[in-house]
C-alpha cells in the first residue's frame, strides 16, 4: 500500500449546542474528536449523548476519545491492516474500547452507565479507502468524483424514535461496519440532529445540495481557526436553526495531499 504524508487530510469540526437546549440551559450533549496519524491516516468520531441520560456530555466526550485512542494505539502497535476483515476488526474493537472506557468513567463517577449514554460513529480513513462504525443515529459520507455516498446510516430501533447506544447489551451487534475502497476527496460525520438537514429520509441517501457547499468550504481553507468558527456560525445560522432544533456536530476532512 502506498501512503502518504500524515498531513494530507484537512479537517474543520464544531459541535455546538441546539436551539432546545439553550432554553433550557442545557449544554452541549454533542462530542466530537480527531487525530492524523502516520502514513496519511485520518481518525475521527462524533457522539451523540442521549437526551434522557443524566451525564450523557459526559459519557459522549468519553467515547470519541477512547475510540481514537484506541485506533492510534492500534496503529502505532500492530501491522497496518491487510484486508477488509482486519479493517472491520480494527475498527470494531475501537468501539469495544470506547464502551468499555464509558462502563470504567461511570464506575469513577458513581453512576449507572446508563447516565452516560450516547450513539458513536468512528471513521479510519486513509488515501486509498475509508472504514466506518456506527452505532445508533447520525451518518458517515464520502465524496468521490462529485458523487455524495453514504458509509453509514441512521440507525433506529423498532419503534420510532428508538436508538441503540453505546452502552446497549447489543452495541456492538448492531453496528454498521463499512469498508469502503477509493480515493475520498471528501469526508462528513454527523450527528442526528442535522439528520433532516443532511440526508434524504428515511432511506438516509446524502443531500447534495447540503454538502457539496460545505465540502467546496473545506477545500478551500487556508485558516482552520477562522474555518471553525465559521462552521460555528453556519450551525448556529436560521437555515439551519430553523429546521433542526437538538444538538449539532459536524465533521469535514479534504484530501490535500
Amino acid at each position: 500500500m502506498n501512503r502518504n504524508h500524515a498531513d494530507c487530510w484537512r479537517v474543520v469540526a464544531a459541535s455546538v449546542a441546539g436551539t432546545s437546549h439553550e432554553k433550557t440551559g442545557k449544554p452541549c450533549q454533542d462530542a466530537h474528536a480527531w487525530k492524523l496519524l502516520p502514513e496519511g491516516v485520518l481518525v475521527a468520531s462524533v457522539a451523540d449523548g442521549a437526551g434522557s441520560a443524566a451525564m450523557a456530555e459526559v459519557g459522549a466526550d468519553v467515547a470519541v476519545g477512547a475510540a481514537v485512542e484506541a485506533i492510534e494505539n492500534s496503529l502505532s502497535s500492530q501491522l497496518f491492516p491487510q484486508n477488509d476483515t482486519e479493517w472491520k476488526l480494527l475498527i470494531t474493537n475501537a468501539l469495544i474500547s470506547a464502551r468499555t472506557a464509558v462502563e470504567i468513567e461511570a464506575t469513577i463517577q458513581k453512576v449507572m452507565v446508563r447516565d452516560l449514554a450516547s450513539t458513536l460513529i468512528v471513521i479510519v480513513a486513509t488515501p486509498e479507502l475509508v472504514a466506518a462504525v456506527q452505532v445508533g443515529d447520525g451518518a458517515a459520507v464520502v465524496a468521490d468524483e462529485g458523487e455524495i455516498i453514504a458509509l453509514t446510516f441512521p440507525s433506529t430501533g423498532e419503534y420510532i424514535n428508538e436508538t441503540t447506544f453505546l452502552i446497549s447489551p447489543d452495541a456492538v451487534e448492531k453496528a454498521q461496519v463499512t469498508v469502503w475502497h477509493g480515493k475520498a476527496a471528501q469526508l462528513g460525520i454527523l450527528t442526528d440532529g442535522l439528520q433532516m438537514l443532511a440526508l434524504k429520509m428515511p432511506e438516509g441517501t446524502p443531500h447534495k445540495p447540503f454538502f457539496s457547499p460545505l465540502f467546496r468550504f473545506v477545500a478551500e481553507v487556508t485558516d482552520e481557526t477562522a474555518a471553525k468558527q465559521e462552521l460555528v456560525e453556519f450551525l448556529h445560522s436560521p437555515r439551519v436553526t430553523q429546521r433542526a432544533d437538538d444538538d449539532l456536530t459536524i465533521l469535514l476532512a479534504t484530501l490535500v495531499g
